[in-house]
């Protein structure tokens, strides 16, 4: 794994052009991102020899103890986003445990997932044991989720695919799956924040990567106090954006139109539209950032994951209100929370029903913090040692001793 991970950094470039023709993606962005994969292989690498079991004291004549093993064979099916660090997502942990894999990449973006596979083999990763198979989600991604030997599944993707995911779990071989889903994150900023930060961090938090993340903080709640001065400041600097530097073009038609007609939908249902709300004029699926105000939480541009660089600003008096706000929601992602309150940030943190909250910061990802969902954003976590012991089972082993003075 340590050699797999030298090699990722000795053709960054190569796999960095190819994420940017996939993906629409940056080339500079994508060269620090799979400077970070490397990493992230390097992480798990490190854990793979400390993968442990535990010694039982019985409470009758027996001597046990226990053993973690390799759960099987494990399909990876992984989204368009962000394709290099959703591979060594998957496969590091699942490597690690000592697993083999099959991992299918998004049709829009194959190309880094079948070289990092010819990576792995000239890493001497063993034939077999990283597998790439590209294919439509409903043929090659339906056929790892029904097959028989395939022991477990795990999935990046929309709440709607998750579903059909368990479901053919469910008929095939009862195989578990962990899922990371859909997301409307909120981020809440309180009235005693230094506002000039705070805005800076809200855009990055809807507009990095063009929206396309599932943890973007697409509804921002803004106390009353600072409402007017956050909205000023915020659509000032959202219109010195320069779009495709860095703001590149959406993955493909598909999702641009999706993008546009979710614009329209908050326009004709009642949402203000400061800024953006449309193509840009250059060549290329390029939108605007694009901000609205006057949202309700019933709308739809509020409650549905449009995955693009659109923004939702709601007012909101106190604390009370704002939590339950917030968690009114089917999704469970991410959540920031933007105060220089200690209480508040504690009460807030502890009430949002989120698999990560961010006090004052967004985006804060790292190898060894667990990633994941409540709700219908899904279930299991990637990164940290959890995302390890997932693709781990715990055996029990137990034999008989005589006439000891040792229980």
């Amino acid at each position: 794994m340590l050699k797999f991970a030298d090699l990722i950094d000795e053709n960054v470039e190569e796999l960095a052009a190819l994420d940017t023709i996939d993906a629409g993606k940056l080339y500079s962005m994508n060269k620090m991102e799979i400077h970070s994969a490397a990493e992230t292989i390097r992480y798990f690498a490190g854990a793979a020899d400390k993968i442990h079991g535990e010694t039982l004291k019985m409470s009758r004549e027996l001597q046990a103890y226990t053993l973690s093993e390799p759960i099987g064979v494990v399909g990876h099916i992984i989204p368009w986003n962000f394709p290099s660090t959703m591979f060594v997502m998957k496969v590091g942990p699942s490597l690690a445990a000592g697993c083999t894999i099959i991992v299918k990449p998004a049709e829009q973006t194959p190309l880094s997932a079948l070289f990092y596979a010819h990576l792995a083999k000239r890493a001497g990763i063993p034939n077999g044991v990283v597998n790439v198979v590209t294919g439509y989600g409903h043929t090659a991604g339906a056929a790892i989720t029904s097959h028989m030997d395939v022991d477990m599944v795990s999935f990046t993707g929309s709440t709607e695919v998750g579903r059909l995911v368990m479901q053919a779990a469910a008929l095939s071989n009862l195989k578990p799956v962990s899922l990371e889903l859909g997301g409307k994150s909120p981020f809440i900023v309180f009235d005693d924040v230094d506002v000039d930060r705070v805005v800076d961090l809200a855009l990055q938090g809807v507009l990095f990567n063009k929206g396309e993340i599932c943890v973007a903080g697409s509804r921002v709640f803004v106390q009353q106090g600072i409402y007017d001065e956050f909205i000023i400041k915020l659509v000032e600097k959202a219109k010195s954006w320069v779009v495709g530097d860095p703001f590149n073009p959406n993955v493909d038609k598909k999702q641009y139109q999706k993008i546009l007609s979710y614009i329209d939908i908050g326009k004709k249902e009642g949402a203000t539209l400061l800024t953006g709300g449309k193509p840009s004029d250059r060549k290329g699926y390029y939108i605007e950032p694009t901000i609205f105000v006057d949202v309700k939480d019933d709308m739809t541009i509020a409650k549905e994951e449009i995955f693009g660089p659109v923004m939702s600003v709601l007012k909101f008096k106190s604390v009370e209100e704002v939590i339950k706000r917030a968690n009114g929601t089917k999704y469970g992602l991410a959540a920031g929370v933007m105060t220089d309150n200690l209480n508040i940030a504690n009460t807030v943190s502890r009430s949002i029903r989120a698999g990560v909250v961010w006090i004052n910061c967004y985006f804060a990802f790292d190898n060894d913090l667990p990633y994941g969902g409540y709700k219908m954003s899904g279930f299991g976590r990637d990164c940290g040692l959890e995302s390890l012991h997932k693709y781990l089972q715990v055996k029990s082993v137990a034999t008989p001793i005589y006439n000891t003075p040792w229980l």
